[in-house]
């Protein structure tokens, strides 16, 4: 029952090929009849079908097979072939004309079909077939009077100007006549037949109606005219009148000859090129940072990505546009391109010392330098006159003139002498001397040594010649208390001979000036010994750029808040000026010189009291100022967080373990080393001794040797020059020793010379090894072998003495003789691996490639163990 029911019902589209309509016209008519239908594919049952059909019939009656099929490109072939034989010009503009007619009339026809929905296929098809038969006559008509008048022409070129004039009349009335008999048509559009089409064919046009309709799309608007168009000539294009092609044979002619040179002109036209990439030479250098990909590094090589790409690919770096490139790749890309790599350096702002360094340099090579006071530190023993000289400057240069003496201390003060100012830094003492240096402040140009003459050369003294050698500072020695009865100059000069300062009289470059700083006899001609040392010296500086300087001292007034020291190195400080000191920031907001005075400026080598800083800054802090607060700011800030993480970060100092490694990485030419000793003929023989080590590249400086304990001045020396500390047969003090420990100094104590000598050889060469010795830490006894295939033998033992560890080293000793010393490959107890075996027990072990072990062969267990220095 079901397959009858299916064999019963209809799919759409059968219907519409039985009715003769399009497929979309009879789905839309079934759902107006309210079917259950959505595609042409649907089914309908016979009681469907048949009120489907006789909805059809009713409308208009439709004939099988009654759509029409119209070639387009066959009508056009054939107006090819009569386009050779076609009217004249007047003709031509008649077609052009009636055809806009039809596009007009199509146009309202589509507006109108769009206002008054589908029209019906029978209707359409029936005023087709009317249209067609009337125009049927038309064309046979024109293209007959067509043919007449061309005939006429040739035969008669001489009334050619007469059949024109009778032509416009007949253009006039061709209008009149086409506008009553074309009708407007709703339908499909349908390509005029050509003449020579209507003629071949013999059967009647109802005779050559095919299955289908071909529905074109509406053309598009035509721009009027007389077809002398873009198209013109061409058979079958609009634009040009489809029967007539020209006046006459010659006409024909010239407008082939000129199409031929309009073509030929076109083919030589050279074409447009693609516009190129112009080829950018490459740069001498290629600044690069790490991290850049292939389009960064073709922007700064003037080359496409894809040939960077390329490039690294030929060089074995596989990658991509966007992945990040290497230092190393990078340097091979360039050089493979034939030119040299450097990598950009980001400067960091806030790393004020090396803008202070940087400053500094650009100072000594700018034009605009000009004198400068000298920085003098006095140095000496105690009770040598140091203070004593510093009060006879202090008072006689400085407070000679001034009501109630100086009004207020401060770190440094200026001396004036011949309209000439020297600076002297009152902070006396080579311990602050090496704090200063130890933070790398190189301020003091010129050191006075003050040496007592009835006293002579005292430990004290030879510290500072050290201090003042090992910062590379000229020296001046003051022979001081010449007054005093028992002085004997002379004897100081020549204990001061021992340690390389010969004086200007006997050859040397050393100045010698005899004073006495209780009366105050010569300390002028040391004051001028002083600027004449600095003129040798040249010292200069460049006031017009942006200041920098360093703290000497600061502390932390109740009423003005931070207050610090400083001495003006380069470059003018002004009031206002945003400034970074050390950690710190702020805007100088009073100036204060050394004689209690408010100043505006202060220039190089003039000491000023400063405050409005944010926070109290250390000592031997480096000031640098800046263009505007923010910056200042912002420095400041980021040093101050720097500071806070590096808080608990001390100096590695070099040791005689990582001196080897510092000489590398620092490429150290001097190795610094302080020498202590008990008696000063060990001194001698151990000095001596350490310089004549010789290791390429590399000696030995003893920057100081002395005789006694290790005290806070060698360690000091010590920390502030990088070097360690070496005692023979002498101890460091417990301040000393504490001191050495906190600042990281190393001290190492020998009491065999030649032990001192080799360590430091040693360590120079860079093979300074701990020192290790073997101890024996158990005996076995074997008592059972086996044999395992892949394993080897295993030894069965009991454990005689000691204990056996399964890392340590084992020797098989059997009839007193060693046969074999090696590792342990595996330690078992029983089933399980354990990692040591105590006396008393068994054991099973095996011996890391050895497999010959024999009942009755004694094991002996030993490990390295280092020994430390004694």
């Amino acid at each position: 029952m079901k397959e009858c029911d299916w064999m019963a019902k209809k799919r759409i589209y059968e219907v519409a090929k039985e009715v003769g309509v399009d497929n979309k016209v009879v789905v839309q008519k079934a759902k107006d009849l309210g079917f259950d239908v959505k595609n042409h594919m649907s089914s309908i049952d016979d009681s469907q079908v048949t009120k489907l059909k006789s909805s059809f019939q009713n409308s208009a009656p439709a004939k099988k097979n009654s759509k029409i099929k119209i070639s387009v490109s066959s009508i056009r072939k054939n107006e090819k072939k009569q386009e050779d034989n076609a009217a004249p010009k007047k003709a031509r503009k008649r077609n052009n004309k009636r055809r806009n007619d039809r596009n007009r009339e199509k146009k309202n026809e589509r507006n109108h079909k769009n206002n008054s929905g589908k029209p019906k296929a029978a209707a359409l098809l029936q005023q087709f077939k009317q249209k067609q038969r009337a125009e049927e006559g038309q064309l046979n008509r024109e293209a007959q009077k067509a043919k007449k008048e061309y005939h006429e022409q040739l035969k008669h070129p001489k009334q050619e100007q007469a059949v024109k004039n009778k032509k416009k009349p007949t253009k006039e009335s061709t209008k009149k006549k086409s506008e009553p008999v074309e009708k407007k048509v709703i339908g499909p559009k349908i390509l005029k037949p050509s003449p020579a089409r209507l003629k071949k064919s013999q059967p009647s046009a109802n005779e050559r109606v095919a299955a289908k309709v071909t529905i074109p799309e509406a053309p598009k608007d035509e721009k009027r005219g007389n077809g002398r168009g873009r198209n013109m000539g061409k058979p079958g294009r609009k634009g040009k009148n489809q029967f007539f092609n020209g006046h006459n044979e010659h006409s024909d002619r010239s407008e082939r000859k000129r199409r031929k040179n309009k073509k030929r002109q076109q083919e030589q036209k050279p074409k447009k090129q693609p516009t190129k990439r112009k080829e950018r030479p490459l740069p001498d250098v290629l600044v690069y940072e790490e991290g850049m990909n292939a389009q960064d590094l073709g922007k700064l090589l003037h080359r496409e990505p894809a040939e960077i790409v390329k490039k690294l690919f030929m060089l074995g770096v596989m990658t991509n546009q966007n992945q990040s490139l290497d230092k190393d790749t990078i340097e091979l890309l360039a050089a493979e391109y034939n030119i040299d790599a450097k990598q950009k350096v980001h400067e960091d702002i806030s790393d004020i010392d090396t803008l202070y360094n940087k400053r500094m340099e650009a100072s000594k090579k700018s034009k605009n330098q000009v004198k400068r006071p000298p920085v003098v530190t006095i140095m000496g023993h105690v009770d040598h006159g140091k203070t004593t000289l510093l009060d006879r400057l202090r008072h006689t240069h400085v407070s000679a003139h001034e009501a109630g003496g100086i009004t207020q201390k401060i770190g440094a003060y200026q001396v004036r002498l011949d309209n000439r100012l020297i600076t002297f830094l009152d902070t006396p003492g080579h311990a602050a001397f090496s704090n200063m240096r130890a933070r790398g402040a190189e301020i003091t140009d010129i050191v006075v040594l003050v040496v007592a003459a009835d006293d002579g050369v005292m430990p004290q003294t030879v510290e500072a010649i050290d201090h003042a050698k090992s910062a590379k500072v000229p020296i001046i020695v003051a022979i001081n208390k010449i007054d005093k009865p028992g002085a004997n100059p002379q004897h100081v000069t020549e204990e001061l001979m021992k340690y390389n300062l010969i004086p200007e009289d006997y050859g040397g470059d050393t100045i010698y000036v005899n004073i006495s700083a209780k009366t105050g006899q010569n300390v002028d001609d040391l004051l001028q010994m002083i600027l004449l040392q600095a003129d040798v010296m040249e010292l200069k500086a460049n006031p017009t750029e942006m200041a920098i300087g360093t703290v000497i001292e600061a502390r932390l007034s109740r009423g003005r808040g931070p207050v610090a020291d400083v001495l003006i190195q380069q470059g003018t400080l002004n009031i206002g000026d945003p400034i970074v000191v050390g950690d710190t920031f702020g805007r100088v907001r009073t100036m204060t010189n050394d004689r209690g005075r408010q100043v505006k400026k202060a220039t190089p080598s003039e000491p000023v009291e400063i405050t409005g800083l944010n926070d109290v800054p250390e000592s031997a802090d480096k000031l640098v100022e800046f263009k505007d607060e923010k910056t200042a700011r912002s420095v400041g800030e980021a040093r101050a967080q720097q500071a806070l993480q590096k808080s608990r970060e001390n100096v590695q100092h070099v040791t005689l373990d990582n001196l080897f490694d510092t000489m590398k990485k620092e490429n150290m030419k001097e190795v610094d080393i302080v020498l202590k000793a008990d008696v000063q003929g060990s001194v001698e023989a151990l000095q001596q001794s350490l310089e004549k080590i010789e290791v390429e590249g590399v000696r030995v400086n003893i920057i100081h040797s002395g005789v006694g304990a290790i005290n806070e001045s060698d360690v000091t020396l010590a920390g502030a020059s990088n070097a360690f500390i070496i005692g023979f047969n002498v101890r460091p003090t417990a301040t000393a020793k504490s001191q050495a420990e906190t600042e990281g100094v190393d001290i190492r104590l020998y009491s065999i010379i030649y032990k001192a000598i080799d360590d430091v050889t040693a360590a120079m060469k860079g093979m300074l090894e701990p020192t290790y010795e073997e101890k024996v830490i158990g005996n076995l006894t074997v008592r059972e072998t086996w044999k395992v295939s892949k394993v080897g033998t295993i030894a069965g033992s009991f454990v005689d003495k000691g204990v056996v560890k399964n890392d340590s080293k084992i020797r098989v000793i059997r009839d007193g003789i060693v046969k074999y010393d090696g590792e342990i490959a595996s330690l078992k107890r029983f089933k399980d691996d354990v990692k040591e075996v105590k006396q008393g027990n068994d054991c099973g072990l095996t011996i890391k490639d050895y497999n010959d072990i024999k009942v009755g062969d004694e094991f002996e267990v030993y490990e390295m163990q280092q020994v430390e220095p004694k």
